[in-house]
């Protein structure tokens, strides 16, 4: 595999862990309100290797215990499950971020998961919007996720025009029954869309609100705002 870039270290992309955090390059949707979007539009060299970032990980042992693999969008490569292998073999913690809408890959992997963290990023009706052909591969992922034993987190960034009031029940009922859900802040800035750059995030009094709506479907709820 290759890595449009390594953090070395983090405190709030594993919960409760110290972790190094990998993007990958290149996405299968389109959202216009994507913060890494260079990385997704149009990667540009020069890339992190396997080996060297193998090689980073593997001194840094002593200060993280963790690697997240973030994007982009980590499934749309094939290569990834042999990847994550790898890291537990070395005795790593794992977790994976995904958008869902690549089943097969996120099965392959989840033999070498401790975590995922599955965005979903709207309600199906408005998936469309962010270029996606149907929704039947990220249902897939949900119910693989609610029915697993990886631990995972089902997880919205609200974002004006994506996450409204009658969204709330919608995405609530595809999420039913997940073990923890999580409500994200949007921040607007260096967005894929640059209207979405000066877009007002709702206040935490909104978030709220839907927080509360939310508890009805889900089992542990969390607000980053």
């Amino acid at each position: 595999m290759k890595f449009c870039g390594i953090q070395k270290t983090s405190l709030l992309d594993y919960p409760n862990r110290m972790a190094s955090v990998l993007f990958t390059p290149g996405c299968n949707l389109r959202c216009p309100f994507c913060h890494n979007w260079r990385i997704v539009l149009n990667p540009q060299p020069p890339f992190l290797q396997e080996e060297t970032v193998l090689r980073i990980l593997e001194s840094r042992k002593k200060y993280v215990d963790a690697v997240v693999i973030t994007g982009g969008e980590p499934t749309i490569h094939k290569e990834l499950p042999r990847f994550l292998k790898k890291l537990k073999d070395k005795g790593f913690a794992v977790k994976l971020d995904t958008n869902g809408f690549n089943a097969q890959v996120l099965e392959e992997c989840l033999p070498y998961v401790d975590f995922v963290a599955l965005d979903v990023k709207t309600s199906l009706e408005k998936y469309e919007k962010l270029g996606a052909q149907n929704t039947a591969d990220f249902l897939r992922t949900v119910e693989i996720l609610k029915t697993g034993k990886v631990a995972y987190e089902f997880r919205t960034t609200v974002v004006p025009g994506f996450v409204d009031a009658e969204d709330i029940a919608r995405i609530g009922e595809v999420v039913k029954g997940a073990e923890a859900f999580a409500f994200q802040q949007f921040i607007p800035e260096d967005t894929l869309d640059k209207r979405f750059t000066g877009l007002k995030p709702y206040s935490p009094e909104v978030i709220g609100k839907y927080a509360q709506a939310m508890k009805e479907y889900v089992g542990k709820l969390m607000l980053r705002i």
